[in-house]
């Protein structure tokens, strides 16, 4: 039984590593480290494993980022999200960064119409 239960962890490890590598990668470098998220399809749940566990293994990944982390299943999808309080200055700038494509779309569609 002993050998199950070390095949478990380090399968459990290996998940905590990968999802640590999808959330870093899905990161902005300009917010440094901040707005950091996750969106997993059905899927992408379904490859990883029990529910339960991919939850679990996702807040740990975040806590090794520094993340506040949560986690929300939504509509077959779950989110894991780093709710840490922001700096002002990086939420400025994501401010920005929201007005800036918010006008590029509405530029946009001015063109086509």
């Amino acid at each position: 039984m002993p050998a199950k239960d070390e095949l478990a962890r380090r399968r459990y490890e290996r998940l905590i590593d990968r999802l640590e590598s999808m959330m870093l990668a899905a990161l902005r470098p300009e917010y440094e480290g901040y707005y950091g998220q996750l969106i997993l399809g059905a899927d992408d749940l379904a490859e990883m494993g029990e529910l339960k566990d991919v939850r679990r293994a996702a807040r740990e990944a975040g806590r090794r980022l520094g993340w506040k982390t949560t986690t929300r299943l939504v509509g077959g999808r779950l989110f894991a999200l780093d709710e840490r309080e922001v700096p002002e200055r990086i939420e400025r700038l994501a401010g920005d960064a929201a007005a800036a494509a918010m006008d590029r779309f509405w530029e946009e569609s001015r063109r086509r119409d």
